[in-house]
């Protein structure tokens, strides 16, 4: 059995998650229950960055101690996590001990290996980035304000630093990116971290003596750890590194994360790594942003739509389906509830759950809530069930390029084509004339909803779960290695129940 080891990028719970988390959480978790489905030994981690400045500074604005605002706020995540139905393997915080005993053995890794030494820092830092900024990165606002690139104000900052050697990395970064292209995903995403790289790398202040919140450095009780370099070795942790053992469960196949995000996963992570001697991780894939009216997300904006307000709203798994299929995987996707609610009443309740409900209708009314017979099958029939049959190496080929909104193209291509058929064969009609071939057409219409509702679950996992139920089809066959079984003729079948209720957009509020 192969393995998968998927991580999303920890979030930082300074505020309440958003709909920015619950794309990532959500993508990643679609990830991760296709490869358990098609038989994959599969490792899911997500969780939280708990060190730094801004929490430190949100701590003290909230008058509590650090680990007791991370523990209050860390619940949210989690809530977040039980209410999108996530099926993570472990919600890793970087505050457990485990965690900051791999970063001390890492840090000290990276000492023997020459690349850490003691100097002074002076530059321009964003405490809302959490990142060093040179000087001709930097752009002036109308009032004379230093900003980052991503729009936020630096500080120019002086303390006694322990420093990597990054630049030592240069050319085994552009070597890797030219040896294994697939190593930074989506390819835009690549061709920034090698302009980035060819532009120079500049030794890299890995430890703060400004603040205490953070992983102690070893041998350096003044000095905590940078908060990224905390963070990114969230990853390394749970494979038990350095005890016996870890290399069944290192190296990561797939970082999700930002894109904004993508030089401290493409540059620092893989060139810590390499220090250390360890092996990196198989891909790091950039996504976009999920845009509220064109602008991203963020605390600071106050734009925040919270991810447990959107599924009360619309049900957990069409926000899920909507969230996967609606924005092309890798670029910014704009969103509204209005349109949250027509892919809602367009794919789930007019496309698949018209086809789910009429089909097992038909047969609990005429094949007395049995599965019909399922032959003599005419050509029509057979290349019915061939096309369906294909979507699995379809949507196979989409979760190794990361694409979920492309396996679900392919999924809803064959939703398209069963209600096409059904619409053709007209089995109400049929049962008039020829009730023999009436059955074997709802037979055929069952076996293909069978087939596309094990390839929704990792979308719809709730909803997948409540059509294989209303086939019968037993837990055991609900693994992608069932894919090639058919439904069994004379099978009882319970009542069939709507599974996708259309959305009415609510009544305005009168006025009052």
């Amino acid at each position: 059995m192969s393995r998968f080891f998927v991580t999303t990028a920890i979030s930082y719970p300074n505020g309440r998650p958003h709909i920015g988390h619950a794309y990532e959480v959500i993508a990643t978790d679609w990830l991760a229950r296709f490869a358990r489905a098609d038989g994959r030994e599969t490792f899911f981690l997500t969780g939280t960055d708990e060190h730094g400045l801004k929490i430190a500074q949100a701590a003290r604005k909230a008058d509590v101690p650090p680990k007791q605002f991370v523990d209050e706020m860390v619940l949210h995540f989690k809530a977040m996590c039980d209410r999108l139905d996530i099926s993570q393997d472990r919600f890793i915080r970087t505050t457990d001990e485990d965690h900051k005993a791999v970063c001390q053995a890492l840090w000290q890794k990276m000492e023997a290996a020459g690349d850490i030494y003691l100097d002074r820092y002076e530059g321009w830092y964003s405490v809302r980035d959490e990142a060093y900024y040179d000087a001709d990165e930097l752009v002036v606002a109308d009032d004379g304000t230093k900003l980052a690139p991503t729009g936020t104000e630096v500080v120019w900052t002086v303390e006694e630093s322990w420093f990597f050697r990054l630049s030592r990395f240069q050319e085994p970064l552009l070597r890797l990116y030219a040896e294994q292209p697939e190593f930074v995903q989506p390819t835009n995403r690549l061709n920034e971290m090698r302009a980035f790289v060819e532009r120079g790398l500049k030794d890299l202040s890995i430890s703060r003596t400004s603040f205490d919140w953070g992983v102690p450095v070893p041998g350096s009780p003044d000095h905590v750890m940078y908060v990224w370099m905390d963070a990114l070795t969230n990853y390394l942790t749970p494979s038990g590194w350095p005890a016996a053992g870890w290399e069944a469960k290192w190296p990561a196949d797939l970082h999700v994360i930002g894109k904004d995000v993508v030089r401290f996963h493409a540059i620092y992570w893989p060139a810590f790594l390499m220090s250390a001697g360890l092996p990196l991780p198989r891909k790091v894939f950039g996504h976009g942003f999920v845009l509220n009216r064109g602008a991203k997300m963020s605390k600071s904006l106050g734009n925040i739509v919270e991810p447990g307000a959107l599924a009360d709203t619309f049900g957990v798994d069409p926000l899920r389906y909507y969230l996967l299929r609606a924005i092309q995987f890798g670029q910014d996707g704009e969103w509204s509830h209005e349109t949250i609610g027509r892919r809602i009443n367009a794919d789930l309740a007019n496309d698949l759950g018209n086809l789910a409900q009429r089909t097992l209708s038909m047969i609990a009314k005429a094949c007395e809530g049995r599965v019909p017979p399922d032959g003599p099958a005419t050509d029509a029939d057979h290349a019915l069930l061939a096309g369906v049959s294909t979507m699995l190496e379809e949507a196979r080929a989409a979760h190794a390029d990361v694409r979920p909104d492309l396996a679900l193209d392919a999924i809803w291509a064959r939703v398209s084509a069963v209600n096409g058929y059904l619409n053709e064969m007209a089995p109400w009609a049929l049962r008039k004339t020829d009730p023999a071939r009436a059955d074997i057409v709802l037979y055929h219409a069952a076996e293909c909803v069978r087939q596309i509702a094990l390839l929704v679950q990792p979308a719809m996992p709730g909803s997948a779960a409540r059509l294989l139920d209303q086939l019968a089809v037993a837990p055991k066959d609900r693994s992608f290695a069932a894919f090639g079984k058919r439904l069994v003729p004379g099978t009882p079948l319970p009542a069939p129940q709507g599974v996708f209720p259309r959305w009415v957009e609510p009544a305005d509020e009168p006025d009052v």
